[in-house]
Order: structure tokens, then sequence, then C-alpha cells
């Protein structure tokens, strides 16, 4: 089981790096949706299937989507190379360099330490036995202005690659 953990995330770190260091929108976007059916193999290892499913359903599948309808309707083209140059490697390196601290910090936490912490938060309210109530009950109560946050970035975030593909036109 752990192997097939390391196997996982490293397909996800390695997809994750070519999403950043690749020049053509589209084949960066097809390297996110690996990273993506990698994290989804990491929950199914975490025995959490239907968050799997809705990373492959919502994530994999229907953003990735509309990120392809984006780019395409944009028609970006395809540039000369598709490395980028010496400064999108280093901020390679930087997030990864971040990255390793942050594994380091993580270091230090025994299943003792998370179990002890897991403890002292709020504890979720009981499951209601139905899937779609015990996800969008949450969804559309306590977690409804992270959510709407969340949609309101996604929405400026493909704004903003109109914008700036349209100087170029």
């Amino acid at each position: 089981m752990e192997n097939l953990f390391y196997l996982f995330a490293t397909g996800a770190v390695i997809s994750a790096a070519m999403c950043i260091l690749r020049r053509n929108p589209i084949s960066a976007v097809m390297w996110l949706v690996s990273t993506m059916f990698s994290v989804a193999g990491i929950y199914l290892l975490l025995e959490a299937p239907f968050i799997a499913a809705v990373q492959v359903l919502v994530y994999a599948g229907a953003v990735m989507v509309l990120f392809l309808f984006v780019i395409m309707l944009l028609n970006l083209g395809v540039p000369a190379s598709d490395l980028r140059g010496p400064m999108s490697v280093a901020g390679a390196i930087a997030v990864v360099g971040l990255l390793l601290v942050e594994l380091g910090a993580l270091w230090a936490y025994t299943p003792e330490r998370l179990a002890a912490e897991a403890a002292r938060t709020a504890a979720l309210p009981p499951a209601s036995g139905n899937a779609v109530l015990d996800v969008a009950g949450p969804l559309f109560s306590t977690y409804l202005i992270p959510f709407e946050v969340t949609s309101v970035l996604l929405l400026a975030a493909i704004v903003g690659a109109v914008v700036l593909a349209k100087r170029r036109i």
C-alpha cells in the first residue's frame, strides 16, 4: 500500500512540474489532468472513494474541459519552443524547495500527535446516510463563502485570460 502511495505521489509531483514547465497551454492542461488522476488515486488509497470520484468528475472532468474550452476559444497558437525560460525553471525550483520545507515540518507529525490534534478540532455532524445531503449541506451552509470566493476567482482567471489574449489580437 505504501508503495502505491509513493507511485501516485511521484506521478502527481512529476505531472505538476511538467504542467508548469510546458509552454503549450493544451499540453499543460493535459499534464494537470494527469495530476488530478494521481491525486484521485491517493484518495482511493485513503479509503475515500467518493472524494476520488468527485476529484475525477469535477476537477479532471468539468474544470479541465472548461479550461480547454477557454484555451481553444482564445486560439493562443503554438509557441516555437515548449520549454519555458530560466525564470520558470527557477520558480519551479523555488516551489519545490518550499514543498520540501513543508514536508520537513510534517515529518514531526506522528500518528499519536495527529490523533491528539484531530480530537481537539470541532466534531463533525453525524452523517445522515444520504451522500448528497452530507456533501451539499455543509457546502451551502458552513462553506458557502469559500465556495463562492473560489467561483469568483475562477471567473476572474477566465476573464483575465480573455483580456490578455485580446491584447495580442
